[in-house]
């Protein structure tokens, strides 16, 4: 069993700078990869950005992010304390949302943390 716990959420205001990290915990030597999801005000849960661990995951061999956080908010993560980070610069009032991590250890399992809130406005 994999639990994650998610912090850093806050308010921000528009062009600020957050970073969320993810503390895991567990056996998480089978996980495939490390992602980031939200979910807005009213939306439905979206992907934001995914980190293979480099256990084959087809389709996932490369970090990658959603078209409308490119270039702007980066995932990384540091093994020796197995955590998973998700640095955000140049915040935006669409990025107010709820942010999850989420690993994924394949076979249709995942796990997820509570979510912490991002509220960007001026």
């Amino acid at each position: 069993q994999v639990q994650l716990v998610e912090s850093g959420g806050g308010l921000v205001q528009p062009g600020g700078s957050l970073t969320l990290p993810c503390a895991a915990s567990g056996d998480i030597s089978n996980i495939k990869a490390m992602c980031w999801f939200r979910r807005a005000p009213g939306k439905q849960r979206q992907f934001v950005a995914v980190m293979p661990t480099g256990q084959g995951i087809t389709g996932a061999d490369t970090t990658n992010y959603a078209e409308a956080v490119k270039g702007r908010f980066t995932i990384s993560r540091d093994n020796a304390k197995n955590m998973v980070y998700l640095q955000m610069n140049n915040l935006k009032l669409e990025d107010t949302a709820v942010y999850y991590c989420n690993f994924y250890a394949g076979d249709g399992i995942d796990y997820w943390g509570q979510g912490t809130q991002v509220t960007v406005s001026s």
